[in-house]
C-alpha cells in the first residue's frame, strides 16, 4: 500500500504507535483531543457522542497527559478522566463512532505540554489514516474544555467533500458570555478577550493581508497529507496551534467553516505562560475589564504598503518615496526589505506570484514583530474595547455602548 505521508515518521521524532486496532474503511474524521487535569472533560465527548452525522465513521482520541513535575492531584484527576471517558463511552455506544483513549504519564518535563500531547494523538490520528490509505481524511484539533454543537462532525466533513481542493480550516466559536457555571466576572472578561481576538483579525485583513484567520487550538482541522507534508504538529508548550497553521494557511486552499460552532471555555488557567485563561485572569485583576491591544493607526500603515504592491512589482521605487510611517519606514530598512524585495522580483514572472511569494516573506509572524516594533518605539497599546469601536466606525458599523453588544457585531461580521 502506497504511503502518501512520505517520510514523515523517519523525518521527525515522534512516540511509537500506540492504536493497532483496524481502522474502519470508511473513516473519514479523527477528532484529537489533550487531556490534563480536566474534570469536565466528559461534557466534552457527550457533546461529540450527541453529534448527528452520516456515512462515514469518526474516532475521537483523547491524550491524557502528564509531565514528570504535575502535581499528584492532576495525575489523580487524569486517572478519573480515563475511567469517565471510557465508562461514559461504553454506555452510549455508536457503530460509527471510535473511541481511543491514550495515557501518557510522566513525560520529560522539556518534552511535554500540550503541543506535544496534540501532535501525539495528531501523528496517531495519520497513521489511522495512513492504514486505509486516506491521504484526505480529515484530523481535527479540539480542547478538552470545549463543547460542540450537534452538527459539528457532519459540518467539517461536508466542508471538505464540498471542497476537494481544500486542505485545511478554522472552525466558528463562540465563548460562553453568560451562564451559572463561572462567576459573572469571568464571563465580561471572555467577553472583552473575544474582542480583543476578533478586532486583530479583522483589522488585519482591513490591511489586505490574504492569510488573515483565527488560530485557535480547539476549532481547527486538517488533511492527513498536508499534515505530513508540512512536517506535522510543532511541540511548543503554549502557542502550538499558531506556529502549526502559519504553517498550513499559505498553501491549504483555506477555508472558515461557519456552519456549525465550537464553544471553548472561558475559565482561568495557569497551565500555559499565555492564552485564553491567562489572559481572562489579566484582564480581572490587571486591566480592569478591558485589554491592551495594537492601535489601529499601525494597521492603516500596513495597508498603504500593502496597497502599493503592484507599483513595487513594476517599478524599482525606493521605500523612502512610498509615505510610509516612520515606524514601518525603520522596520522595512532593518528587515532587508529592499535585498529581499529584490530576490522576490528575481524570482516571480508575474504579478500573482510575487504578491504570494510576497505575503511569504511578509508573513503573520513578521507583521507581529512589526507590530511589536512599532509598539515599542512610537507608540503605546491601546483599549481593546476603544480600538475595535474605532475600526467598527471605519466600516460604517454603529459602537455601541455595551461589550457584549461590540462583541455581537464582531460576531457577525465574522460569522
Amino acid at each position: 500500500m502506497k504511503n502518501f505521508s512520505g517520510k514523515y515518521f523517519e523525518r521527525v521524532n515522534n512516540f511509537e504507535q500506540c492504536i493497532f486496532s483496524h481502522s474502519s474503511p470508511d473513516l473519514a474524521v479523527i477528532v484529537v483531543i489533550p487531556v490534563f487535569n480536566e474534570p469536565n472533560v466528559d461534557k466534552t465527548l457527550l457533546s461529540l457522542i450527541l453529534n448527528s452525522f452520516s456515512g462515514f465513521s469518526t474516532e475521537i482520541i483523547f491524550v491524557v497527559n502528564s509531565s514528570e513535575n504535575s502535581p499528584n492531584s492532576a495525575k489523580k484527576e487524569n486517572l478519573k478522566s480515563i475511567d469517565k471517558l471510557n465508562s461514559d463511552f461504553q454506555e452510549n455506544k455508536n457503530e460509527k463512532l471510535g473511541l481511543h483513549v491514550l495515557h501518557f504519564q510522566d513525560l520529560e518535563e522539556k518534552k511535554s505540554g500540550v503541543g506535544v500531547a496534540r501532535k501525539i494523538g495528531m501523528d496517531e490520528a495519520l497513521r489511522r489514516f495512513i492504514s486505509i490509505n486516506n491521504p484526505q481524511g480529515i484530523i481535527v484539533s479540539l480542547d478538552a474544555d470545549t463543547i460542540v454543537e450537534k452538527n459539528y462532525l457532519q459540518s467539517i466533513f461536508d466542508t471538505f467533500n464540498q471542497n476537494k481542493n481544500t486542505q485545511a480550516a478554522n472552525i466558528y466559536f463562540e465563548h460562553p458570555t453568560n451562564g451559572y457555571e463561572f462567576p459573572d466576572e469571568i464571563y465580561k472578561a471572555i467577553t472583552v478577550y473575544e474582542i480583543y481576538l476578533r478586532y486583530y483579525i479583522e483589522a488585519l485583513r482591513y490591511t489586505g493581508f490574504p492569510y488573515a484567520f483565527h488560530t485557535i487550538g480547539s476549532a481547527f482541522c486538517c488533511t492527513a497529507k498536508i499534515y505530513a507534508e508540512q512536517g506535522g504538529m510543532v511541540t511548543n508548550q503554549s502557542g502550538e496551534d499558531f506556529y502549526f497553521l502559519q504553517k498550513i494557511i499559505p498553501v491549504s486552499n483555506f477555508k472558515e467553516i461557519s456552519t456549525t460552532t465550537v464553544y471553548p471555555s472561558p475559565r482561568i488557567t495557569d497551565r500555559v505562560i499565555f492564552g485564553t485563561g491567562v489572559a481572562v485572569n489579566q484582564i480581572i485583576n490587571e486591566y480592569g475589564f478591558d485589554f491592551p491591544t495594537y492601535k489601529f493607526e499601525a494597521f492603516l500603515n500596513l495597508k498603504l504598503l500593502f496597497e502599493q504592491l503592484e507599483n513595487l512589482f513594476e517599478s524599482n521605487i525606493e521605500i523612502s518615496n512610498l509615505n510610509l510611517h516612520k515606524s514601518l519606514e525603520t522596520f522595512l530598512i532593518s528587515n532587508k526589505f529592499k535585498e529581499n524585495l529584490n530576490e522576490i522580483k528575481r524570482n516571480t514572472k508575474n504579478y500573482s506570484n510575487f504578491k504570494n511569494r510576497f505575503f511569504k516573506w511578509f508573513n503573520a509572524f513578521r507583521i507581529i514583530k512589526y507590530l511589536n516594533f512599532a509598539h515599542e518605539n512610537y507608540c503605546q497599546k491601546s483599549s481593546a474595547i476603544a480600538e475595535a469601536s474605532e475600526l467598527l466606525k471605519l466600516l460604517n458599523h454603529k459602537t455601541p455602548n455595551e461589550t457584549i453588544s461590540l462583541l455581537n457585531i464582531y460576531r457577525k461580521i465574522q460569522q
